[in-house]
């Protein structure tokens, strides 16, 4: 009995404490109020046709839907670019075979790379200033079997991971 108590105080406990603690908008400074992300052209050596669409979008959504800053054309607070400079897969497991026969891929990595630019050109701040980076995300996901059925579920997948990170490190300064 006294188990069964403990381990349900401590799950309240768990549950209390994390409704309390957000990082939602927690470094944006209050003169950031407009962001531009511009078009994340795909200059990968292998390209998918709609992956600079779904980045792009999918990044914009994340922006609209959990901070205030109000997304604009043309000249704005802040200014996020950037291109997918890399889209590769490899073999990350190998498959023995018989014998006189070459081994085969038991599984496979879709690795993405963005190299992202964002610019707080309205800071006025030492602080506000250093909030400006350029750099790149690389994310990827294992898969086994044929790419073509699975493509757009992993493309959907990493680029949620990526867009993770790169919103955690422009607005949430990790």
């Amino acid at each position: 009995m006294k188990r069964f108590l403990g381990i349900t105080t401590a799950f309240a406990l768990t549950l209390l404490c994390s409704s309390c603690y957000t990082l939602k908008n927690n470094t944006i400074p209050v003169d950031m109020k407009t962001v531009n992300v511009q078009f994340f052209e795909n200059n990968a050596p292998l390209v998918v046709n709609n992956l600079s669409q779904t980045f792009t979008e999918a990044l914009k959504d994340r922006i609209r839907t959990q901070t205030r800053l109000s997304l604009v054309r043309g000249e704005a607070d802040a200014t996020m670019s950037g291109a997918i400079t890399g889209y590769s897969i490899a073999p990350v497991s190998i498959e023995a075979t018989s014998n006189n026969v070459a081994p085969i891929a038991d599984a496979n990595r879709l690795t993405i790379t963005v190299r992202v630019k964002f610019s707080f050109d309205a800071a006025k701040t030492a602080p506000d200033k250093k909030l400006s980076f350029e750099e790149s995300f690389t994310k990827f996901a294992n898969y086994r079997g044929d790419i073509g059925s699975q493509e757009q579920a992993l493309i959907q997948q990493i680029t949620k991971q990526l867009i993770d990170d790169i919103f955690n490190r422009a607005f949430s300064n990790w």
